[in-house]
């Protein structure tokens, strides 16, 4: 994927065949698979920024979305084509995600300023098309404090966040691509909301405090 002797061969998707999904059954046309080319030109970028959504470290991003689209180009002919691509291919990245900060615990890094913006510290070799800016955030500053007031958020609630808060996915859909009850999803959105907003108060204290000196 990363384009070096690691790269994933990127092979097509076996298509769909008669256990095609029942919303595509009923419906009369079930959804084409897309190939694990089509996947990795479209939504490489929206992995990335997921990723660092997720709290990935920017020096561990290129492993964490190559490790990423292993799973996918594994796991693609499972994949339900009646179902959204992207909350499972974010439901892929939030346990990468998961792996890495655990490995990194023991790791401190200071969240620079050019974080989370469009475009922002990707591989020459990443397709740009097909993501959609983040509408709730409409400059650099206010995507900082939200980056830094997420990395407060408990990961499983900061997950829910993400998924439906920023990405603005259905809570069926995350629900499916995490396996986890929808009940258990909107009990951590709430309370992730409630840690957030906590948290940006707490950072925007800190920060007229030290401006005040």
């Amino acid at each position: 994927v990363d384009g070096g002797a690691r790269a994933t061969p990127a092979t097509e998707a076996p298509a769909a065949g008669p256990a095609s999904s029942e919303a595509g059954t009923a419906a009369g046309l079930v959804p084409a698979r897309p190939s694990f080319t089509e996947v990795y030109d479209g939504h490489f970028k929206a992995v990335w920024l997921g990723l660092r959504r997720f709290g990935v470290w920017e020096r561990d991003l290129e492993d964490a979305a190559h490790d990423v689209f292993i799973v996918v180009h594994r796991r693609l002919p499972d994949y339900d084509p009646a179902r959204p691509l992207r909350p499972w291919l974010l439901g892929i990245a939030a346990r990468v995600a998961s792996e890495f900060r655990r490995k990194s615990q023991h790791r401190h890094e200071v969240v620079s300023e050019d974080v989370e913006t469009e475009g922002a510290r990707l591989p020459s070799h990443t397709p740009t098309h097909g993501v959609r800016a983040d509408r709730a955030l409409d400059d650099k500053e206010r995507r900082l404090l939200l980056h830094r007031a997420l990395e407060l958020v408990d990961f499983d609630r900061r997950t829910v966040l993400v998924l439906h808060d920023i990405e603005g996915h259905a809570m069926p859909d995350i629900a499916h691509a995490l396996e986890v009850n929808v009940n258990t999803l909107y009990a951590r959105l709430r309370q992730g909301r409630f840690d957030l907003k906590a948290a940006v108060e707490s950072l925007m204290t800190a920060s007229s405090v030290k401006g005040s000196r």
